[in-house]
């Protein structure tokens, strides 16, 4: 078939073209040590076999320097984060047309033996030091992701934060919320399509999340996971115009996570059925929320706490992989005025967040993000933007065929600045 043959070869050499100019704009975005810059990224990329040792990458015959000017590039080397950002941001290109759909999570660089260092955080990890404690110092960093659709479980890392030991998680969340979407906004990403779906794992205060991005007016859906122990409330009723006395009900009826049989018959119901997981039957409770207290992210609210309302989905499967005992997933989603609820769309939308651990094991286990032992949160932060660059260089040699065997490496990527 000539004909699309030609096709293919076409949309290789655009995706091509996309490398090569994303290359030269990354070039362009450091001031201060920019050829070791450049090329600790292309070391990265072409090292045999996993990154296991920052100075070993000093090695590599694409870093042409020795390896004092590779350390000496972490600390004092510039780089522009937002003009990198921008970049690629611009660089990705959802192969949908419905809402963008971004992961938020917190993934942490271990130091437990950097106990000097600044900036640490008891961080939340399986890799422990030992058997008794439940946290390891280290460097939180909270990543945006752009998730795909379909039959891939590539994700696009759009930015990341590092979270410090006073920084407020809900409004860093929240900023970078905002920052992601200026820059998708700038690079013609969100024209045309409906409010942009942010999910999240448990652990973020979604109430508090949505709360603040509704006061900054940044108009996204947001959907995350909710213990199983939560209680949400439905609206008050109206009060009785029979001159009783007294303050007027702020929240309804008890909808009760931990009791599902006892939850009235839901708003909106699919079926389905799934290769891996069997009957799938998803459930949604609209106009629920929380009962807020003054504590936590709450502590300091001024004036009456408000009601956040938004709608309680219930996923629940016939089976898991592996003989587990399935257990029923729950969410919670809140959108703008106006958008257009869909069910299918949303349940299917979190389960495409699991891609981003499959993006952490890449950074981690494979380009070396938490190998170097370097001294300050300030290296850190640069030397991830630089894993976040060769990242989306991976992303779209993938497209273009740039990535191809060689007996005795891990990967190749060709293509000049």
């Amino acid at each position: 078939m000539p004909g699309l043959q030609a096709v293919v070869a076409t949309d290789a050499s655009v995706c091509r073209a996309a490398l090569v100019a994303f290359r030269a704009g990354l070039y362009a975005c450091f001031s201060r040590r920019a050829d070791a810059l450049f090329e600790l990224v292309d070391a990265v990329l072409t090292a045999d076999g996993p990154v296991d040792s920052l100075v070993e990458l000093s090695q590599e015959k694409v870093f042409r320097r020795g390896h004092g000017a590779l350390y000496d590039a972490l600390a004092c080397g510039d780089l522009d984060v937002e003009q990198l950002a921008g970049l690629i941001a611009s660089s990705w290109q959802p192969a949908d047309d419905g809402p963008v759909k971004i992961a938020v999570d917190t993934s942490a660089w271990p130091r437990p033996d950097a106990v000097t260092s600044a900036g640490l955080c008891h961080c939340y990890t399986s890799c422990r030091c030992d058997g008794s404690r439940k946290t390891i110092p280290g460097w939180p960093f909270s990543f945006a992701a752009g998730l795909e659709w379909g039959a891939s479980s590539w994700t696009a890392l759009l930015d990341v934060v590092r979270i410090g030991p006073d920084d407020d998680v809900t409004v860093v969340t929240v900023a970078q919320i905002a920052n992601v979407l200026a820059r998708l906004e700038e690079a013609g990403t969100l024209a045309r399509r409906p409010a942009p779906v942010f999910t999240f794992d448990s652990g973020y205060d979604l109430t508090r999340i949505t709360y603040l991005a509704g006061l900054d007016g940044l108009g996204v859906q947001v959907l995350g996971r909710v213990r199983s122990d939560r209680v949400f409330y439905a609206p008050a009723p109206k009060r009785r115009k029979d001159g009783r006395p007294g303050r007027p009900r702020k929240h309804g009826s008890r909808f009760e996570l931990s009791k599902p049989t006892a939850l009235p018959a839901p708003d909106q119901r699919l079926r389905g059925q799934n290769p891996r997981y069997g009957e799938v039957m998803v459930s949604a409770w609209h106009g629920l929320h929380q009962k807020l207290s003054r504590q936590a992210g709450w502590t300091d609210f001024e004036g009456v706490l408000p009601v956040v309302a938004g709608t309680v989905i219930r996923i629940q499967v016939e089976r898991l992989p592996g003989n587990r005992a399935p257990q029923d997933l729950w969410l919670w989603h809140t959108a703008p005025p106006g958008t257009v609820f869909d069910l299918d769309l949303l349940w299917k939308t979190y389960l495409r967040r699991f891609d981003v651990e499959h993006t952490f094991r890449l950074l981690k286990s494979t380009l070396g993000w938490t190998a170097p032992q370097i001294r300050t949160p300030e290296q850190g932060e640069r030397w991830t933007w630089l894993i976040l660059a060769a990242h989306a260089q991976l992303r779209l040699a993938k497209t273009s065929r740039l990535i191809y065997a060689v007996p005795g490496r891990r990967r190749s990527l060709r293509g000049g600045r």
